[in-house]
């Protein structure tokens, strides 16, 4: 992705955190079938030497066929986004020389993909992914609640897939572009127009207004 140096995040922990946090990747192919891009939610993996992502899909979805091919795929991963007024920013009652902008978070990931037909391997997939949705919960759902013959039935009509991480790349685009007096007039605009405290805490701490 187009990647200035001013919102560049290459710290692999820090990308590893953010998709563990948001982990519904936008999964994109181009195959013989044409571009094709589904919304996956994924388990992040530290291993290798940038991570695996794991998940897993519709046996109907025939994205899993271009996986199956072995070629390389591309996962977005978004967080938070808002809308930037130049309206907010100190220069505007200077120079009135600003334009609107739109901040993001997002993390990008090209791997090569491995497709799973394996009952035990799929099995593990789901009860992990379950697992870290439910963990926060007073009370979890686990997946051995349903019946075993309902969630093989269900598992019949998925497939799994696995995806070492060949490249990642980090974009924290939350006004670091801009200077002092123009943050900070945003993180105010976000807090208090908005009431959009995560972009406002991001242009803070990432503008070193903390």
């Amino acid at each position: 992705m187009y990647l200035p140096s001013a919102f560049r995040e290459d710290s692999l922990e820090v990308q590893h955190d953010f998709i563990r946090a948001h982990p519904l990747g936008v999964l994109m192919t181009g195959g013989e079938g044409g571009l094709m891009a589904n919304h996956i939610p994924c388990l992040l993996y530290p291993e290798g030497p940038r991570g695996v992502l794991r998940l897993h899909m519709a046996r109907a979805n025939p994205q899993w066929k271009e996986l199956a091919a072995g070629a390389e795929c591309l996962l977005v991963f978004h967080g938070a986004q808002a809308y930037i007024t130049p309206s907010w920013y100190a220069t505007k009652a200077e120079t009135h020389k600003v334009v609107p902008t739109w901040n993001f978070v997002a993390v990008h990931v090209w791997g090569t993909p491995t497709v799973h037909d394996d009952p035990a391997w799929v099995r593990a997939q789901i009860g992990a992914l379950t697992d870290a949705q439910e963990k926060a919960r007073a009370q979890p759902w686990r997946v051995e609640d349903a019946p075993e013959d309902f969630i093989a039935a269900q598992m019949r009509a998925i497939v799994g897939v696995e995806i070492a991480i060949t490249r990642i790349e980090g974009k924290w685009k939350v006004s670091q572009n801009r200077n002092a007096a123009d943050r900070q007039g945003v993180a105010a605009g976000l807090a208090g127009e908005q009431g959009d405290v995560v972009m406002a805490g991001l242009v803070a701490r990432r503008g070193g207004l903390d």
